[in-house]
């Protein structure tokens, strides 16, 4: 039986950032979505994960879930048998950039949830063309039934992450580093970086994606998850 397939998904979404990749995977593997709502510190949602996941399992997170799965891979790297890293960032905040969070958080608190969202995920860090209204209403839709509380906890969650790149150095399993061209918030030469951190990595641009390709693009996000899903163990000191 195939490794079970975990997918942790971004800032203010759930599991349908990634419906067409469990209807594509279910019928080979147990496919999961984390839930990424607990919690006001990354330590504190990975620690909630690990606990209801399986004792071995594939990784794959967007955004503030790849954040959240390069912590996972940081504190049980046993327990990893492949990592994807999708349009994310394994920095941490500057106390300039970390300190950028506080406007949106009082926004937030004053009834501007979906305005101050808006301003955080632009509509031109998404691909442009006859999709971006549907990814766009995909996305609210989310952050609506998600709400306001949660979106505070998220954004302290990110505004304290740690950095890790340490992290990354020491992986040897599959990894597998997806971007979408058009993501202006976590740009292709950030995930570039990212590939050259860790041993092995496999780097996939994808050229009419932005920062959500499973909502963009998910054919071909589908096609590379399962070229990664085949991929041998990489067992090397």
């Amino acid at each position: 039986m195939s490794e079970p397939l975990l997918f942790i998904p971004g800032m203010m979404c759930d599991a349908r950032l990634f419906q067409a990749q469990i209807e594509h995977f279910c019928l080979e593997r147990n496919v999961m979505v984390a839930c990424t709502t607990r919690g006001e510190r990354i330590e504190e949602i990975a620690s909630a994960i690990l606990l209801e996941s399986p004792q071995k399992f594939a990784l794959a997170g967007l955004s503030m879930g790849g954040i959240i799965a390069m912590e996972i891979l940081r504190r049980a790297p046993e327990r990893v048998t492949r990592i994807c890293l999708m349009d994310t960032n394994p920095l941490a905040e500057t106390p300039q950039s970390a300190a950028a969070y506080e406007p949106m958080l009082v926004g937030i608190k004053s009834g501007r949830m979906m305005e101050v969202l808006r301003g955080f995920l632009k509509a031109e860090y998404l691909a442009q063309g006859a999709g971006l209204r549907e990814v766009q209403a995909r996305l609210q839709e989310m952050a609506e039934a998600i709400g306001p509380e949660v979106f505070v906890k998220q954004l302290k969650a990110l505004q304290r992450r740690r950095d890790q790149q340490a992290a990354l150095r020491k992986c040897r399993v599959p990894a597998l580093v997806m971007c979408g061209a058009q993501d202006g918030l976590t740009p292709p030469k950030r995930h570039e970086f990212m590939a050259e951190l860790i041993p092995y990595a496999k780097l996939e641009i994808i050229e009419e994606a932005g920062h959500v390709p499973p909502l963009e693009t998910p054919d071909r996000v589908n096609q590379l998850l399962s070229d990664w899903l085949k991929q041998p163990y990489v067992l090397r000191a």
